[in-house]
C-alpha cells in the first residue's frame, strides 16, 4: 500500500535520510507539497554478479539481511506449478557446512528475528533480523546456502519439504475458507501453463512429481549470485560489512546468463465465469481484470482506484454493501501489481441471507458509478493520504517486511533502491480525470473473470498418494559441487561484541482525573502511535452476555455525539491515520497511529470516539447483524472452530473466559443498546485507563495534548469484574465433525498460568523449547521429520487468571493420532528429563536476545508499555526482563514443566473428519469422548 498527507510533513532527521527532494505540485491539494524522505543506501555489485545494498540505521542494535532471488513461479515450466515455493523450503535444508537444523538453531539462539522465507510470483526472499554483532552469523547462513546446497542435497530432504509443502496447500488453500475461490480466479484469468495460472503454492501433483534433477537443474539455472540481491540495513559499519560480504559471497561463481522472460498473457476478450464450492457458510464474489504491470503506465491508478473502491470503512463498497445496505460481511479491491501483469481483483463476501447474484449485481453498480463519473476530489485525497502514511510506516522496521524487504522490492522492479520518494510523487501525480480515463480503458465487464464461492462440497481434484519414507539413506546427488570448498566455513563465526540491550522504558504522569499517561519520545520517524487502554475485558462481561465488551468496543467507531460512523471513517482517512478499537480478556483497547503533522487531530477523533460514543440504534443493529456475520464465518475456519471449543472446554459456561470476543448468537441477539451503555458507563473511566504514547512528540507537547483532549473526562467508580466458576470438561477427547476435511486442526490444551506468574520467565523458556521456537521439539518432530503438519506451536497465553496453555497444528487427517501421540511424547519427555545445556542456552538466549525486536516501531513500543499498565508490571519491567531470562536453570525450567504441564488433565480437540479421525484416537486409549458443534456446544 502506497499513502499521501494533508499537511506537510517535516524534514525526517534520522542518519536513515538523506534529507527530503522537493515535490512539484501535480496535484492542487496541500499534500503534494509534502516533503519526500530519501533513503541514504549504498549499492554495488561485486565481480560475480551479485547486487549488495547497504543503509546504516543506529536507532537499535538489530541488522536485517535481505536477500532476494528473482525467481518466482514466473520462470517455472509448464507442469512444475509450485516449483519456486518448493524449492523456497529446499533452502532451509543443510549444506555442505551447515547440517539440517544447525543455522535455524544458532540463528533462534542468537536471538534472531522474522527469520524466515517467501515466495511471490516474481521472486523468492530469504530474511533475518539478528543482534547487529550477528551479522556475520546470518551472512554465513545465506552465504552457504547460495553455495553449497547442491553438495549434500538428497531425496531424504527433497521428500521431506513435499510433505511440507503438500501440509502448508491443505493448510493455507484447501482448508482455508475461500483458498480455492481464490485460485478458482487464477485458473480463470490465465491460461493452463501460464506461470500465474496456479496458486502460488502449485498443485499435489506438480509438487509430489518434482526430481531431485529439477531442483539440481532449478538451482543452477536461478540461484546463482548474478541472479540475486543482498540488502543489508539497520546497526552496521559499511567497511567492516562490505569485507564480510566481500569474504562470503566473493567467491561464488556467476551463474548462467537468464534470457529476459518472454511470456505472452492472451487479454480477456469476453467475460468468464466459474461458480466453485467450498465448505464455508457464505458465499463470496471475486472479480478480476488483467492490468497494466507494475510501476507501468495505469498502475498507479488502479492503485488509488482500488483503495477508492474497497480500501476500508471510507471506501464506496464499505459504505454501499456494508454500511448502507447491509448485505455484505467484508469487501476489499487491490492492484496486485507483478512483472509480467498485474490483476486488479474484488472480493465481497455476503451476509447471513444474501446470496452471490445479489452481491455482483450490487458490486457491478458502483463499478459502473466510478467508471461513469470517477472519484471525487476528496476520495482522490483520502486515498493518497491513508496510503502514504501507510507507506512511511512499513519503512520504520529495518527487517521482515519493512525497510529492507521494500528497497529489495524497488531493486528488482526499477533497479532503483531510493525508489521511495519517486513511488510516492507517482502517485501524486494522479488527477482524478486520470482514474475516469484507466478505468475506462481497464475495467470493462467483457475483460474480467468472476468467481461465486458457494457452500457446498469442495472439488480437489484426485487424491495424490503420499509416498512411504525411504527406509535406506539417500545420497546426494551425484553432479560435482558449484563452487570451489572453503575449509573455513565448516565453522560458524563467532559473535562479535555484545551490544548493549537498552529497550526504550517511557516515563509516566497522570492527569487529575487519574487517567495515566504513558510517553516514549522517538523522533527516528515523524510518526506517532497512541493506545487509550482499559483494564477491562472480556473478564468483565456478565454472564449471560459474552462478548459485550467486544461489542461496546466495536461500537466507538459507529458514531459519537457529533460525528456519524460514516464522518469518522472519512475523516480518519482524510488525515492518512489508521484508527481500530478491540477488546481483549483482559483489556479495551482504542487506538491510533498518524505522521506527526496529523496526529492531534487523530487524538482528537480517539478522544471523541472513547468519550462521547452515542450507541445509536441504527449502528447497534449494523454491527449485530456483522457480528452474526463473523461468527459464521469463524463456524467455516477449522482453527477458529478448535480455539472456540478449547475456551468452552476449559471454562464453561458460567466463567467469562469460557467464550471468543465475539460471544454467542443468543447473546448478540439478545444485547440491548442500553446495556451496551451501561458497559460503558461502568468502565471507560479515565481512572481505568492509560493513554499510551510513542513516536516523534515530546513529553511537553503530549501534556498540553492529554490535557486538551481528555482533561474533562470525569472519573468514577469501576464495577467489579464478574465472578465466574471454572468448569473444566471431564473428556479427554473432543471432536468437532468438518466431513471431507484434507486436515485436522488440533489443540492440546490445559488451564496454564497468569500473567504476574513468578514463573513467567522459566515458562517462556520451557515454551521455546518444547513449541515456540522454529526449531522446538514438537516442530522438529512433527514437522521436520515425520512430515505431518506445516507448523505446529505451544503457547501460554497469560491473563490476569490463568490462561489456556495450547499446543496448535494443523495435520494431515490420516496422520492426526499418530500427530497426537508424538505431542504427549514430547510433554512427556519435557517433563521426565532436564533440558540439555546446549538446548536450554539457545532456548534462554532467544528469549532475551530477541527482545529488541519488540521495540522496532512506534505500535510495538506503545503495545510493549500498554501491557505494563494492564498487569501491574511497573515500568522498568522490560528493563529487568533480560536478566530475569538470562538467569534461568534448567532446575528451574524442569519444575514449571511438571507444575504446569500435566499430561492427564491435557484435552485433545479436534476438528476435521470424525470418520477418519475417530478410529485413530481411539487407539490412544484416551476417554472420555465428548461431541461438540462448531458453536462450541456439546452435542
Amino acid at each position: 500500500m502506497k499513502p499521501c498527507t494533508l499537511l506537510a510533513v517535516p524534514a525526517l532527521l534520522l542518519s536513515l535520510y538523506g534529507g527530503v527532494a522537493p515535490v512539484p505540485a501535480f496535484a492542487a491539494d496541500a499534500a503534494a507539497m509534502t516533503p519526500v524522505p530519501r533513503i541514504a543506501f549504498e549499492k554495488y555489485t561485486l565481480p560475480n554478479g551479485l547486487e549488495v545494498i547497504l543503509v546504516e540505521d543506529h536507532k537499535l542494535p538489530v541488522t536485517a539481511v535481505n536477500l532476494w532471488y528473482h525467481v518466482g513461479p514466473a520462470n517455472e515450466e509448464p507442469g512444475l506449478t509450485g516449483f519456486a515455493h518448493l524449492f523456497e523450503h529446499m533452502m532451509f535444508a543443510g549444506t555442505k557446512h551447515m547440517p539440517r537444523g544447525l543455522a535455524d538453531q544458532l540463528l533462534e539462539g542468537a536471538g534472531a528475528t522474522d527469520s524466515n522465507g517467501s515466495t511471490d510470483f516474481d521472486r523468492t526472499n530469504y530474511y533475518d533480523t539478528a543482534p547487529s554483532n550477528q551479522l556475520e552469523l546470518a551472512l554465513w547462513t545465506h552465504s552457504d546456502r547460495m553455495g553449497y546446497l547442491l553438495d549434500v542435497l538428497d531425496q531424504t530432504a527433497l521428500s521431506n519439504q513435499q510433505d511440507v509443502v503438500r501440509n502448508e496447500r491443505r493448510q493455507s488453500v484447501e482448508n482455508r475458507p475461500y483458498g480455492i475461490v481464490e485460485e478458482g480466479l487464477y485458473h480463470l484469468l490465465f491460461p493452463k501453463g501460464h506461470p500465474y495460472y496456479a496458486s502460488v503454492i502449485g498443485s499435489h501433483a506438480d509438487i509430489q512429481a518434482a526430481k531431485l534433477a529439477d531442483i539440481r537443474q532449478f538451482f543452477t539455472r536461478y540461484y546463482g549470485p548474478n541472479n540475486a540481491s543482498l540488502v543489508i540495513a539497520g546497526d552496521i559499519d559499511k567497511a567492516k560489512t562490505k569485507a564480510m560480504v566481500a569474504k562470503y559471497f566473493g567467491s561464488f561463481k556467476r551463474g548462467p546468463a537468464l534470457p529476459k522472460l518472454d511470456v505472452a498473457t492472451p487479454p480477456i476478450r469476453a467475460e468468464r465465469r466459474a461458480v466453485v464450492a467450498d465448505r464455508v457458510e457464505l458465499p463470496r464474489v471475486m472479480m478480476g481484470w488483467l492490468t497494466p504491470p507494475a510501476y507501468q503506465a495505469g498502475d498507479a491508478e488502479l492503485s488509488l482506484a482500488a483503495h477508492i473502491l474497497g480500501g476500508g470503512k471510507a471506501s464506496r463498497l464499505y459504505k454501499t454493501l456494508v454500511y448502507d445496505k447491509q448485505i455484505a460481511q467484508d469487501v476489499g479491491a487491490a492492484q496486485s501489481s507483478n512483472a509480467l501483469t498485474s490483476m486488479f481483483i474484488v472480493d465481497v463476501t455476503a451476509r447471513p441471507g444474501h446470496d452471490a447474484a445479489e452481491i455482483e449485481a450490487a458490486i457491478d453498480a458502483e463499478l459502473q458509478a466510478l467508471r461513469a463519473d470517477g472519484p471525487t476530489q476528496k476520495e482522490l485525497e483520502r486515498a493518497r493520504n491513508t496510503l502514504e502514511t501507510a507507506m512511511l510506516s512499513q519503512i520504520e522496521k529495518v527487517g521482515g517486511a519493512g525497510l529492507a524487504n521494500q528497497l529489495n522490492h524497488y531493486n528488482q522492479y526499477l533497479g532503483d533502491p531510493g525508489y521511495l520518494g519517486r513511488d510516492i510523487e507517482r502517485l501524486r501525480r494522479v488527477g482524478v480525470a486520470d482514474i475516469r480515463r484507466v478505468l475506462a480503458a481497464q475495467l470493462q465487464n467483457t475483460a474480467r473473470a468472476v468467481v461465486h464461492g458457494v457452500p457446498g462440497t469442495p472439488d480437489l481434484g484426485p487424491e495424490v498418494a503420499t509416498p512411504a519414507p525411504a527406509t535406506a539413506k539417500a545420497k546426494a546427488g551425484q553432479t560435482g559441487p558449484v563452487n570451489r570448498d572453503e575449509p573455513w566455513r565448516m565453522r560458524a563465526p563467532k559473535a562479535g561484541p555484545q551490544p548493549s540491550i537498552a529497550l526504550p522504558q517511557g516515563a509516566a504522569f497522570t492527569l487529575p482525573n487519574g487517567l495515566t499517561v504513558l510517553h516514549n519520545f522517538n523522533p527516528a520517524l515523524p510518526m506517532v502511535s497512541a493506545q487509550l487502554v482499559l483494564k477491562t475485558g472480556s473478564e468483565a462481561n456478565p454472564l449471560a452476555r459474552p462478548g459485550l465488551s467486544s461489542f461496546t468496543a466495536q461500537l466507538l467507531e459507529e458514531g459519537t455525539t457529533t460525528r456519524s460512523a460514516p464522518q469518522i471513517a472519512d475523516d480518519i482517512a482524510q488525515l492518512g491515520a489508521f484508527l481500530d478499537t478491540s477488546s481483549t480478556a483482559d483489556a479495551s483497547v482504542a487506538q491510533v497511529f498518524a505522521l506527526k503533522a496529523h496526529f492531534a487531530p487523530a487524538l482528537d477523533l480517539l478522544a471523541d470516539i472513547v468519550q462521547r460514543p452515542a450507541f445509536p440504534d441504527p449502528e447497534v443493529e449494523r454491527q449485530r447483524a456483522s457480528r452474526l456475520g463473523a461468527l459464521a464465518q469463524e463456524r467455516e475456519n477449522a482453527a477458529a472452530v478448535a480455539a472456540r471449543v478449547e475456551a468452552a472446554a476449559l471454562y464453561g459456561a458460567g466463567h467469562p473466559y469460557g467464550y471468543g470476543q465475539l460471544g454467542t448468537e443468543a447473546a448478540l441477539k439478545a444485547t440491548s443498546r442500553a446495556e451496551l451503555q451501561q458497559f460503558w458507563r461502568q468502565h471507560y473511566l479515565p481512572n481505568n485507563a492509560a493513554l499510551v504514547v510513542s513516536g516523534d512528540i515530546t513529553r511537553a507537547e503530549l501534556e498540553a495534548l492529554a490535557q486538551a483532549k481528555f482533561g474533562a473526562w470525569r472519573r468514577g467508580d469501576v464495577a467489579p469484574a464478574t465472578a465466574g466458576t471454572v468448569d473444566t470438561s471431564k473428556a479427554r477427547v473432543i471432536l468437532v465433525d468438518k466431513a471431507g476435511a484434507p486436515q485436522t486442526a488440533l489443540r492440546l490444551s490445559l488451564i496454564g498460568a497468569d500473567r504476574k506468574t513468578p514463573d513467567f520467565a522459566p515458562l517462556q523458556v520451557l515454551n521455546a523449547a518444547l513449541g515456540g521456537l522454529f526449531t522446538s521439539r514438537l516442530n522438529t518432530k512433527l514437522r521436520e521429520e515425520k512430515g505431518y503438519t506445516y507448523g505446529v506451536r505451544s503457547q501460554f497465553q497469560y491473563r490476569r487468571a490463568p490462561g489456556p496453555f495450547s499446543i496448535a497444528a494443523s495435520v494431515r487427517t490420516d496422520a492426526t493420532g499418530p500427530a497426537v501421540a508424538e505431542m504427549f511424547k514430547e510433554v512427556r519427555d519435557m517433563i521426565a528429563r532436564p533440558m540439555k545445556p546446549k538446548e536450554l542456552g539457545n532456548a534462554r538466549n532467544s528469549q532475551v536476545l530477541s527482545l529488541p525486536g519488540q521495540f522496532e516501531t512506534n505500535q510495538g513500543i506503545a503495545a510493549s508499555m500498554a501491557n505494563t499498565y494492564v498487569y501491574d508490571l511497573g515500568l522498568d519491567y522490560y528493563a529487568k526482563l533480560p536478566r530475569r531470562f538470562a538467569g534461568v536453570t534448567g532446575a528451574q525450567v524442569q519444575a514449571a514443566a511438571r507444575k504446569y504441564l500435566r499430561p492427564e488433565k491435557l484435552i485433545v480437540i479436534g476438528v476435521g473428519d470424525k470418520a477418519t479421525v475417530e478410529p485413530q484416537l481411539d487407539k490412544l486409549k484416551l476417554a472420555p469422548v465428548e461431541y461438540r458443534d462448531a458453536d462450541g456446544n456439546v452435542r
